[in-house]
């Protein structure tokens, strides 16, 4: 799949959308002089120029000549019992790869930061102040069954995702109206000027086709897109769905006259014939799957697996191949992440307390054979990462929330405690029942009480992976030590989904995806607006106003300078607020493959494995590694 900023945050929620220019370069040479109208544009850039110029003929990291043909077996965890992507996150569980029926406006360039050019829309325009953004359509773009694209379907896709999706509700909301403004051409007005990338981002929708939502299914029945199906979907991209088997097997089939496969942006892409997706109950499953043949490509998460599961015939003998692909264009934070809703966590020092009980060294040694290192920032690999003190303009920006934000953070930079030894466990240990008592709870009888209510500490730690309740047995003893009575939880995927949409939790596992270009997602993610919304990114909880104030700075940015200070503000706050406690991280994709695919010699600088999106069926190499059916 393509490394859009939508699919990142996908990896870590239901969706995001890469981030719109600032200075945008011109089809044309030039706007004319003395024109009325903005020129139109075939790609935008936040801040920066466009790589490609106006007709160009690929992307450079593609195979133009790219073999066609062939099956990847693709894997799934968990189940799945849903189509509709308007509902996702909110009802249901969404299959996997419908990115490969539904198109959206514009595609990523994976070899750019936060640069995108057409695909549904063939050109963009917009004012200066970004108070709006017109995308035309291309006459060409045409549903599956024939009928083309149309005005009414992008409009009809906004008004239905900004209704029922709570994170596009939040993306969204400074759009004040959309309509048709010629025969192809589309128009939204936001409620304001300034929102360097709200142009971008509304070209990252979706697009639905409207005829087919509002119509009848083979039975009769009239469909509701505010619904969960399993109807297959009708769509626009270069596959549609051939075969379904709920909740296990899903096929995607390559579209005989799909209407963009000469489109520049789909040169060397979208190479395979058939992409299966089988689904699978846990991670441990899936691999046995992969040893088994079961499944071509892996991406694997599990730093003990990768370590020690890897080490069979296949593997010996050259017909699997693990390679590791550099992370370049993204940040993450992956937390133990509290719920605040819930009052024994209301207090930061009693939230601080829980990443002095955490050994990070040692579960390192022990868990993941010392490959990770601990995060200690929201945008953890970036340049968009807080370090030091605050200076500059980082600090002229915090200076505006002085009153709302924790002290410390002026004049102590952010740490994670260090573990490794019983000396340094012991001095976490004791530094986390000073900031427990200061927060009101005291040990009686060998548990932790609150001093006022008498009530005992207890958390649920709760999982859906098997290879992370390991994670979460390991830190259970160093709580329970805090006179924490502590229970580890694993639920099936279903239920574990439902529970985080009713805030049914105490302590999670839980990443959040960052982009390159950070913007209008960061509501969702910790915005007060979103913190009640089921189904949002707020998992935890945030209602903070100097939060609040600081994404917009964020959002609002005039430069790339002015960016990286907001944004590290936002870091800043975040981090000595105590939200989560801070896991690891690694650098690279770790993936294994068995050996009858190739990639191009050069691949996207920010792309990852960019897998199946640029690869191709290698007939020559596929003959010396048969396929098992």
């Amino acid at each position: 799949m393509k490394l859009s900023r939508r699919s990142v945050l996908r990896a870590s929620a239901i969706a995001a959308i890469l981030p719109a220019a600032s200075r945008l370069p011109l089809t044309e040479a030039a706007m004319a002089q003395g024109s009325a109208e903005p020129a139109w544009r075939h790609g935008v850039s936040l801040f920066n120029d466009v790589k490609y110029p106006a007709g160009f003929k690929h992307f450079d990291y593609v195979n133009p000549q790219a073999p066609q043909g062939g099956v990847v077996r693709r894997v799934a965890i968990g189940t799945f019992d849903n189509f509709n992507t308007v509902v996702a996150g909110v009802k249901g569980s969404l299959a996997s790869g419908l990115e490969l029926v539904t198109e959206t406006l514009t595609t990523p360039a994976m070899d750019e930061v936060s640069t995108e050019y057409g695909l549904l829309a063939e050109a963009v325009r917009y004012p200066d102040d970004r108070s709006s953004v017109t995308y035309r359509l291309r006459a060409s773009a045409r549903w599956h069954d024939g009928k083309p694209v149309t005005p009414d379907d992008v409009i009809f896709s906004f008004e239905t995702f900004k209704a029922n999706s709570p994170f596009y509700g939040a993306y969204y909301r400074h759009v004040s109206k959309v309509e048709m403004s010629g025969e192809r051409d589309i128009t939204f007005t936001f409620d304001g000027a300034g929102n360097r990338e709200l142009p971008q981002i509304i070209a990252q929708l979706p697009v639905l086709p409207k005829h087919w939502w509002q119509g009848t299914d083979k039975n009769g029945n009239k469909r509701d897109v505010t619904q969960t199906t399993l109807e297959p979907p009708l769509g626009s991209g270069p596959y549609k769905v051939k075969e379904v088997a709920p909740g296990r097997t899903l096929v995607y089939e390559k579209v005989a006259d799909y209407w963009g496969k000469d489109v520049n942006v789909n040169i060397g892409s979208n190479n395979f014939a058939l992409v299966r997706y089988d689904y699978f109950r846990d991670s441990t499953v899936a691999l046995e799957a992969f040893k088994g043949d079961q499944v071509d490509f892996r991406t694997e998460t599990s730093a003990k697996d990768w370590a020690t599961a890897y080490d069979f015939p296949a593997v010996r003998d050259k017909k699997v191949i693990k390679e590791e692909f550099p992370i370049r264009n993204v940040g993450v934070m992956q937390a133990f992440a509290f719920n605040i809703r819930r009052d024994k966590f209301s207090d930061p020092r009693v939230r601080r307390a829980f990443n002095f009980a955490f050994d990070f060294e040692e579960m390192n040694r022990q868990l993941f054979f010392g490959q990770y290192q601990r995060v200690a920032s929201y945008f953890q690999g970036t340049e968009l990462a807080a370090t030091g003190l605050p200076q500059g303009e980082e600090l002229a920006i915090l200076q505006t929330v002085k009153d709302k934000v924790p002290a410390e953070l002026f004049t102590q930079p952010y740490t994670n405690p260090t573990g490794g030894d019983q000396q340094k466990v012991r001095d976490n240990l004791r530094q986390a029942l000073m900031l427990l008592r200061q927060a009101g709870w005291e040990i009686k009888n060998t548990k932790l009480v609150n001093a006022k209510s008498g009530e005992a500490m207890q958390v649920e730690l709760l999982v859906e992976q098997p290879a992370f309740e390991r994670v979460m047995l390991f830190y259970k003893p160093s709580l329970e030590r805090l006179g924490i009575g502590v229970t580890v939880r694993t639920v099936d995927a279903s239920q574990y989904e439902n529970r985080l949409r009713q805030w049914q939790f105490d302590i999670i596992i839980a990443s959040w995806g960052e982009s390159l270009s950070p913007g209008n997602e960061q509501r969702g993610f910790w915005g007060s607006q979103a913190a009640d919304i089921p189904g949002s990114r707020n998992l935890v909880g945030i209602k903070n106003p100097a939060v609040d104030a600081l994404i917009d700075r964020v959002i609002y940015a005039k430069s790339r300078e002015e960016l990286v200070a907001a944004t590290k503000a936002l870091d800043r706050v975040l981090l000595w607020n105590f939200y989560v406690v801070p896991q690891w991280t690694y650098s690279y994709a770790r993936t294994a493959r068995w050996d009858r695919f190739s990639h191009p010699e050069t691949m996207p600088k920010y792309g990852q494995a960019a897998f199946p999106t640029i690869w191709w069926w290698d007939k020559d190499k596929a003959a010396k590694v048969p396929q098992r059916s």
